[in-house]
């Protein structure tokens, strides 16, 4: 058995127009919803072992403000493969992943697509297909290795986005 945690980074700050996008930081809002995304996640016992993440700004800030609040620090790989990155990549990323629970924190629209194309049965939440800032997937699949997942086979296990967390 394999645990996947599907997050999109937090909301990111717009406010210089000359900031790249890759560069762009969090705002605080984003800021505020990572620290409740690492609470949240702790205290379901969500733990991953690896992260696997865009090496966007605002996705190393989404876990920066996620790993505080867990209890054991994860094994981060910087991705820069998922940087924008569509299903076909993220799929062929999360092959290689090493953990028997694996984070992987990217961007949409390829984390909204990558979401839908990986669950057997969609959560029930009418935001799974927009897929906001922060939301945040918990699926499982029946395999021994990464490399062997498939689209349409994760069982959710939770799904939930950063103002649904009752604090």
């Amino acid at each position: 058995m394999k645990r996947l945690i599907l997050t999109r980074h937090a909301k990111s700050a717009w406010d210089d127009p000359l900031t790249p996008d890759h560069d762009r930081p969090l705002n605080d809002r984003g800021l505020a919803a990572a620290a409740d995304l690492g609470q949240w996640l702790a205290s379901r016992g969500y733990v991953p072992d690896e992260v696997l993440c865009s090496d966007a700004v605002r996705t190393r800030k989404t876990f920066a403000g996620i790993a505080p609040a867990l209890p054991a620090t994860p094994v981060l790989e910087l991705k820069p493969a998922l940087y924008q990155a569509g299903p076909d990549v993220m799929l062929a990323v999360l092959r290689h992943g090493k953990g028997e629970t694996v984070m992987m924190i990217g961007h949409n629209p390829g984390i909204a697509e990558f979401a839908a194309r990986l669950v057997a049965l969609p959560p029930m939440n009418p935001e799974f297909a927009r897929y906001p800032t922060g939301a945040t997937l918990v699926l499982d699949f029946d395999v021994d290795a990464w490399g062997d997942v498939t689209f349409g086979t994760g069982t959710v296990d939770d799904f939930i986005i950063p103002r649904e967390i009752v604090a």
